[in-house]
């Protein structure tokens, strides 16, 4: 029986730690399931947050991972608890993963607080599950490690590697260009996902798992490990211990996720080409925990740095590449060693600084880790472009971006929507050539809904037949992290919302240089506010205000994508405080 006056140190003791009613009945409803007397001692009680879904690929192997994470809770003296959190997988969901990351962290969220746990495992995958768990268990601020699935191993076809998802879009446009045929483009389709696991590309999940590792919220090593690596277990069954010693410690999300953190992985982004995405989720997690993230901070701290790691979509190799040439540790050595690393004595999850953790990290392979003198890329941070296009920015990512379409200047060819684009792309009277800007409207987080991976539009067929392979595309929308191409994303305000994006028409004239932080309409203010002011409401109308339901709810308080398009009433730490029930 529990000690008739427990020490009020664990927040779990509020439910099962007194000898009264409410504890006698906390206490023998659990019993249910087979527990004996002797969990309810006062030891630390592990949530394990899992994301594991049959429809979420990435995220399918994940029963397997929680059994090594309640392994290491146990070893340690801990009592674990696995609990389901909506899981968003970005290969199925329609019509985007991104329309649900605030749902999820929502269920996170009142799962963690409502619930009897002192700490937290959150078990992460596919794109948006990493940010929408760690913004959840921010609004928490309770103890919490991340553990990821890990990447699938490197796809096969012809015996040569492809990466997952950066195939789809390189076989699709030589499909559309003729030089392979239906046959050649669907015989990649197993090759390409050929294991458990996230995409092996440094896309939005290897990304965020890289971000995990850099905020310090994970174990070293658990961005990279693949998933079917017999060490990605290992992982979490350490990740498990340690979430006991931090329950005990009280080491708590705010102490990790500092503001110096966060520039940590800014730097960290660069260094890897790591995804767009990024740029949003980083600033919801930002702003659960109350860590003032701008946009100029992209420039200001990832500016300059040298791209070193060679994977697709920027570069040549895959994750596994990655992990056997030293991971993210060899990454933050490298910047460290280099005063590239802008806060070495920022605080881990393990208790130790992320220089600590690495300072003797192996570096196994050059030519997938770069030297720094020998970057794949001098300047490989995203860019933060403003203008009357995008007053309040757009982004754009250099090292998936082809040098010579860096500056440029063209004529407009204009999508309303994804369905007007679909209908007008394969039009070969379509007045397009390969100095022109394809601008899609209406895709942004409102407008899609759910601003959906579609900036990286594919191009007319009749220029991929013509040899074009890049062109300057520019939408309010996302672009999948295993995408490429000099793509223009995230424009704020979004066309729905009546952004500038809004007004432009076939045949303006549009100038972009990176290098400068440009992005420009060329017509007057005065014209440009004539425009907008004649645009009627239905012009704007985003998609979703034909449904309810949840989709109105985002409609009404999703923030643009320069504020992370979180919720209005979500941004801020709420605690892990919940009042006591009285049955």
């Amino acid at each position: 029986m529990p000690d008739q006056n427990p020490k009020k140190k664990l927040r779990s003791t509020e439910w099962f730690g007194s000898a009264d009613k409410n504890g006698f009945m906390y206490r023998s409803w659990m019993k249910n399931q087979g527990i004996p007397d002797h969990e309810f001692d006062g030891r630390p009680i592990i949530g394990i947050c899992n994301t594991w879904s049959e429809l979420t690929p990435c995220n399918a192997h994940f029963r397997k991972i929680a059994e090594h994470v309640k392994r290491g809770i146990s070893e340690a003296g801990g009592f674990p608890v696995e609990f389901p959190v909506f899981s968003n997988g970005e290969s199925n969901l329609r019509p985007t993963a991104m329309l649900t990351r605030n749902l999820a962290s929502m269920d996170v969220e009142e799962a963690i607080r409502g619930n009897p746990v002192d700490a937290v495992v959150l078990l992460t995958g596919c794109d948006k599950t990493t940010p929408a768990l760690l913004m959840g268990a921010a609004s928490c601020d309770i103890p919490a490690i991340v553990v990821t699935g890990g990447p699938m191993l490197n796809g096969k076809l012809d015996g040569k590697d492809i990466g997952s998802g950066t195939a789809v879009w390189q076989l699709h446009e030589s499909l559309k260009a003729g030089e392979i045929n239906l046959h050649q483009f669907l015989s990649a389709e197993g090759g390409m996902s050929r294991s458990a696991g996230t995409c092996n590309t440094m896309g939005t999940a290897s990304t965020m798992a890289c971000m995990a590792e850099a905020l310090g919220t994970s174990l070293p090593h658990n961005a990279a490990i693949p998933a079917v690596d017999a060490r990605r277990y290992v992982l979490a069954q350490m990740s498990g211990m340690r979430a006991v010693e931090m329950a005990k410690e009280g080491l708590t999300l705010s102490k990790i996720l500092t503001r110096e953190a966060f520039e940590n992985a800014i730097r960290v982004n660069a260094a890897i080409g790591g995804s767009t995405n990024a740029v949003i989720h980083l600033k919801a997690i930002a702003g659960r925990i109350g860590v003032d993230l701008e946009l100029e901070d992209w420039t200001r701290i990832g500016g300059n740095t040298p791209t070193i790691v060679d994977l697709l979509p920027s570069g040549r190799f895959l994750m596994e590449e990655f992990y056997y040439a030293g991971g993210l540790p060899a990454v933050l050595r490298r910047l460290g060693e280099s005063g590239l690393l802008p806060h070495p004595g920022a605080l881990t999850v393990n208790g130790r600084s992320i220089w600590d953790n690495v300072r003797e990290a192996p570096s196994l392979n050059d030519e997938v880790i770069r030297p720094l003198d020998k970057p794949l890329i001098a300047d490989g941070g995203i860019r933060i472009l403003r203008g009357n296009l995008s007053p309040r920015g757009a982004v754009l990512k250099p090292s998936a971006a082809s040098p010579e379409l860096l500056k440029h200047r063209g004529r407009a060819v204009v999508f309303e929507n994804l369905e007007h684009y679909k209908e007008r792309i394969v039009d070969e009277s379509l007045e397009v050539d390969a100095s022109s800007v394809l601008v899609m409207k209406n895709c942004g987080p409102k407008g899609y809904p759910g601003m959906a991976e579609v900036g990286n539009m594919g191009l007319p067929p009749k220029l991929l037949r013509q040899g074009i392979k890049d062109m300057v595309r520019i939408s309010d929308a996302r672009m999948s992290g295993t995408a490429y191409g000099t793509v223009v994303l995230h424009v704020a305000p979004e066309a729905a919302d009546g952004g500038p994006l809004a007004a432009v028409r076939d045949g303006d004239w549009i100038e972009l240089d990176c290098d400068a932080g440009r992005l420009h309409l060329d017509i007057s203010d005065e014209e440009l506010a004539s425009r907008l002011a004649s645009l009627t409401s239905t012009d704007a109308q985003p998609m979703s205000t034909r449904g309810g339901g949840y989709q109105k709810l985002y409609v009404n308080h999703v923030l643009q994508a320069d504020e992370g398009c979180d919720f209005d009433f979500l941004v801020g730490c709420r605690g892990s405080a919940v009042p006591r029930h009285s049955h």
